[in-house]
């Protein structure tokens, strides 16, 4: 297969002894074999059970639960708190909600672990308030270093500051023109550098940019410091990537940060195929407290090929995709839009790859088994990208084809024009969305698309309503990666304020119900491992997610406040607030 150049951003049962409480599913009948076994004391006991608050399955039969036992690192209970007696034992831990809820283990669709970690090491942006401000963390940051250092930094995001544009190069030189100073916006499309960097990088006015890439100017030619996707790389080359050691150390930092978020899982997007074996290596020792399934870059995909999925030993790191990009960002118009702009009526956005190459691919892929998960953000790149799949499977018959569902991704399925909605459940692909994204760009897509288009902006009940596959993300480090804020934006489709335009569609939002299984059984079903995760069953893995309120009943904007008290994957404790719970043999 040729080479790939697609873009990348710079970036089992219930035992119940008695009948289920008013306003739950009745549970199967006891397991009569078991009680026998715990009468005679044969049956080994739980390594934890938790009651004591409310517990949700996201399992349509039996929503609500009193009380679930966990062995072995897989649920052995899920029922009435009566039944959950005869699971405790001498070295059970039994863990009294105190008035916390516990739902099935939170997964990230759309996550970049190691940039997560790495937003923990570097100039952090990602609140900002103006260019004065941006300018202020600049020089408190190249106070400590040496003159001809290289700045790095992420996070911010223009659009609410009272400047009300980018920020360009003499911005940054006024305060730093003796380092080589990069910051990448947010969404990691689009990044300013200062004149020393330019310089650094060889970009000058007589410089072309990259096919998918923009370089901003100046009226008189000279570049004003603002590259857009592919132009970035040219700078981004200054900065030293972790590696070895530091790398693991980075990627491990941010794993741990999702866990103490409340994610037991991530869907890790962009994975130099080369860090898979790293990350298989963190989880062996120990280290990788969150489940970890990998979408690698796409000059991974012979590597994979021939081994999808590769699943490490412990279970905890699966591979079996490859991330791949239509566009660019909807923030710095490098979105493909089927009409141009409404604030930039020159542009259109960015396409990045070229249709006989990415057909090739996907074909290749329908009969290695390989998923394909495509960042697509505007409408005319979401279009293209349905169509090349629609070819893609025409082109293989259903009987060569490695898997019957190939459960394929558009990844953001951002803007979408409304005659293409339902062509997401007729070709099979998963629209995976960041709620997050809506609540950010409320304040600018506006502009960028004016009223009209804003109608297929971000979907989420009318794709549901389609019959679309759907699951629900962060894209973190672009946004905060906080499942609160994600669940909190998919349900109430407003600013953390409560702000919520005339025209941002609040009929989009999402019921509570379905906000849950956005984040727990559906990532499960885009991971094909619905068998396995997503909902609290006897004989799932046992993966949970507790906060200290119950996110399904209390007022939307309490959803905010509620703090992680445990993570729990494979049965282990990944992260606990310090004093949320006390131990004991209640019962």
């Amino acid at each position: 297969m040729r080479a790939m150049k697609f873009l990348m951003p710079f970036c089992l049962w219930a035992l119940a002894a008695c009948g289920a409480p008013s306003g739950e599913t009745a549970v199967p009948a006891p397991d009569e074999a078991a009680l026998d076994q715990a009468a005679d004391g044969a049956m080994p006991a739980a390594d934890l059970v938790f009651w004591g608050g409310d517990i949700y399955t996201a399992n349509d039969n039996q929503p609500r639960v009193q009380a679930v036992a966990v062995q072995g690192g897989r649920i052995v209970f899920a029922g009435p708190e009566a039944g959950a007696g005869i699971w405790i034992g001498a070295d059970t831990r039994v863990i009294d909600l105190n008035g916390g809820a516990m739902y099935p283990g939170f997964t990230d669709s759309h996550v970049h672990v190691l940039g997560v970690g790495s937003r923990e090491r570097t100039l952090n942006l990602e609140d900002v308030t103006s260019i004065a401000d941006l300018q202020a963390r600049i020089a408190a940051a190249t106070a400590e270093l040496e003159p001809g250092s290289v700045l790095y930094g992420r996070g911010w995001i223009e659009t609410h500051w009272p400047e009300g544009r980018f920020p360009n190069r003499h911005d940054l030189d006024a305060v730093a023109a003796d380092y080589a100073v990069i910051l990448t916006r947010a969404d990691g499309h689009a990044s300013v550098a200062n004149t020393l960097a330019l310089e650094q990088a060889g970009i000058t006015a007589d410089s072309v940019a990259p096919d998918g890439g923009e370089i901003l100017r100046e009226a008189d030619g000279e570049p004003d410091g603002m590259l857009i996707d592919a132009a970035q790389y040219a700078v981004g080359s200054l900065v030293e990537a972790p590696s070895g050691s530091v790398r693991a150390d980075t990627y491990a930092e941010g794993a741990q940060v999702l866990a103490s978020m409340g994610w037991t899982g991530a869907h890790d997007m962009s994975v130099p195929y080369q860090d898979v074996e790293m990350i298989e290596a963190l989880g062996e020792a120990g280290r990788l407290p969150i489940r970890d399934y990998i979408s690698i870059n796409p000059d991974g995909y012979a590597w994979l090929a021939t081994q999808t999925p590769r699943i490490a030993a412990d279970g905890l790191v699966i591979t079996r995709a490859v991330k791949m990009y239509m566009d660019g960002a909807l923030g710095s118009r490098g979105a493909a839009l089927l009409e141009p702009y409404s604030d930039r009526p020159e542009s259109s956005g960015l396409l990045f790859p070229e249709g006989d190459e990415m057909l090739g691919v996907m074909t290749e892929a329908l009969r290695s088994g390989v998923q394909i998960n495509v960042h697509a953000i505007g409408d005319r790149g979401n279009r293209i990208l349905l169509d090349w799949v629609e070819e893609a499977l025409a082109n293989v018959p259903a009987d060569e084809r490695a898997l019957a569902e190939h459960r394929w991704r558009d990844e953001h399925s951002q803007i979408i024009d409304p005659a293409d909605i339902p062509r997401f459940a007729e070709l099979g692909v998963i629209a995976s969305m960041q709620p997050s994204h809506a609540i950010g760009d409320l304040y600018f897509a506006p502009d960028r698309l004016g009223e009209d288009r804003l109608a297929g902006a971000y979907a989420w009940q009318s794709l549901l309503d389609a019959g679309a596959h759907i699951t629900g993300g962060s894209d973190a480090p672009v946004e905060r990666g906080d499942p609160r804020i994600e669940f909190y934006a998919a349900t109430a489709r407003a600013s953390l304020d409560g702000f919520q335009g005339d025209d941002w569609h609040g009929e989009e939002a999402l019921s509570r119900a379905d906000a849950l299984k956005l984040f727990t059984l559906w990532p499960a079903h885009a991971s094909f491992r619905e068998d396995e995760l997503g909902t609290i069953e006897q004989g799932k893995l046992a993966d949970f997610t507790i906060f200290s309120a119950d996110i399904m009943t209390i007022p939307e904007a309490d959803i905010l406040t509620v703090e992680p008290w445990m993570t729990v994957v494979d049965g282990e404790v990944a992260f606990e607030a310090a004093g949320a719970f006390h131990q004991g043999d209640e019962g």
